[in-house]
């Protein structure tokens, strides 16, 4: 049924889990950002020894808010905030795509 061992094992454990209480559930998620901001730096590729290699960038994010007693458009101020974020793209396809044509700006 499964390749790797683990997994039968894994499969064998839920099943043995459900039979004996049907409340236990096993999730599979994955956490999904989407980012719109500007690059700070050109990607750099690095690789450990041994290790697979990584493209790495960091990338800013703006959030502009009104602030004061009014939400008017001729009253308050703008105030911003610039989050930075490091992003490492391990996905062999996508990591020498990022590699190629991320560029700064």
């Amino acid at each position: 049924m499964f390749r790797r061992p683990v997994l039968q094992v894994l499969h064998q454990f839920v099943r043995h889990e459900s039979e004996v209480a049907s409340s236990f559930v096993l999730e599979r998620s994955l956490n999904r950002v989407q980012l719109l901001g500007r690059v700070g730096q050109d990607p750099v590729l690095r690789q450990a020894e041994g290790k697979n290699p990584v493209t790495i960038f960091s990338l800013a994010t703006n959030e502009m808010w009104r602030s004061g007693e009014s939400e008017e458009y001729q009253m308050g101020d703008i105030s911003q905030k610039t989050t930075w974020h490091r992003i490492s793209v391990f996905r062999p396809g996508l990591r020498d795509v990022a590699y190629q044509y991320v560029k700064k700006g």
